[in-house]
This record gives C-alpha cells, structure tokens and sequence, in this order.
C-alpha cells in the first residue's frame, strides 16, 4: 500500500508546528521563573538570594535603612548575588524599616524594590535594675496575741513541785524566846521559898510580941 506524499507532507508540518509551539511556551514560561529576589530581615540581620539574573547585564542591588544608613552600598552583580556573612543590623530599641532595591540591567520590569521591619531583639539577660533599700519593718503596735496555757493535768503535783524548801535557820541568828523550863528554873524556885519562909517568921513574931503586950 503507497501513502500519498501529500499525507506525509501533512504530517511533517503538523509536527513542526508542534514543536514550535512548545518552544514558544517554554520561551514565553521561562522569564516568569527568572530575576528571583529573596530576602529576609530578622532582629538583627538581613539576608539576600537574589538568583536567576541575566548575566548579559550589569544588575545593582542596595539595602539600606530608612532613615538610616545603607547595610550594602550599591553593588554590581551578574546572574546571581547571595550574602555569604548576613548584613547586620544597628542595635536598635524600636523597629527599623530595611528597604531592598535590585535594578536589573536587561529590563526595568525584572527590578524589585521592597520593604521590610526589623523587631526588636528581645534581650534574655536583661541588665539588672537597682533595688532601693528596703525600710525595717515598723513596730507592730497591736499587742502579740496571748496564747492561752492549757490546763495542767496535775496541778497539785505542778504546785508542789514549784514549791520552793524552806530555808534552814542560821546559826548565827539570835535565839528566840525559850517557851519551856530552862535551867534557871530551881534558882527561882529556891528564892521564893526563901522569901516565903523569911515573911512567914516576921508574921509569927509580930504576933508574938502583940500577944506579950495584951
């Protein structure tokens, strides 16, 4: 069976559209995945990967601080540009507003100009604050409650015990009064017999000598 040269024509021509066809979506894919600028801003430094630039072109990328200084002064580059040492930031204790500008070399409609903010770095050893001195504490003038004592299981045996011995009398005290006999007990005895009798015989010689006289 012969096929027809027009068929082979036919199909020569719809492959080679085919293939145009898909080059063209890859041409026309291709700048959308190019001129890829990332970035990242923290508390205390920036980062850059800016990849996929044309290298037909001289780009130029700058990062700076609004307000402030630049964190990398205008710098030319070719396909790709990365910090290798992260752009540090100034020690701050509000947030900074950090601003990244690529120009691109091959067309202004790959340049990128963005902002970001910094926070502030939270600190994890703050310094210390100084500590007034603290005033003594004022006498309490409410009286200490007093605590009520139980009561004693034994408190004949507390009593006695807390009794204090009777104190032994000196010997170099005076003697007390005697209350019983004494030696001197016959002597008076003896006297007053004596003093009987002696008044007994003046009484029987008064008489005597009244009864002589009658």
């Amino acid at each position: 069976m012969t096929i027809p040269r027009r068929s082979w024509r036919g199909a020569g021509a719809f492959a080679a559209a085919a293939v145009v066809g898909l080059a063209g979506g890859v041409l026309s894919a291709s700048p959308a995945a190019a001129h890829t600028p990332t970035w990242a801003v923290t508390c205390s430094e920036v980062t850059l990967n800016l990849t996929a630039y044309s290298g037909n072109a001289t780009n130029e990328v700058t990062v700076s601080v609004v307000g402030g200084d630049d964190l990398l002064a205008t710098t030319k580059f070719g396909r790709e540009y990365s910090t290798k040492t992260p752009l540090q930031l100034p020690e701050h204790d509000k947030e900074l507003t950090v601003r990244l500008v690529v120009k691109a070399g091959d067309s202004d409609k790959y340049s990128f100009d963005d902002t970001k903010t910094a926070p502030v770095c939270e600190d994890d050893t703050p310094s210390p604050t100084p500590t007034e001195a603290t005033p003594s504490e004022a006498p309490s003038t409410e009286p200490p409650a007093s605590e009520t004592p139980e009561p004693s299981a034994t408190p004949s045996e507390t009593a006695t015990e807390a009794a204090p011995a009777p104190a032994e009398p000196s010997s170099s005290a005076p003697d007390l009064a005697e209350t019983g006999s004494s030696s001197a007990t016959p002597v008076i005895g003896g006297a007053a017999v004596a003093v009987l009798l002696a008044g007994g015989g003046i009484l029987w010689s008064v008489r005597k000598r009244r009864t002589a006289q009658h």
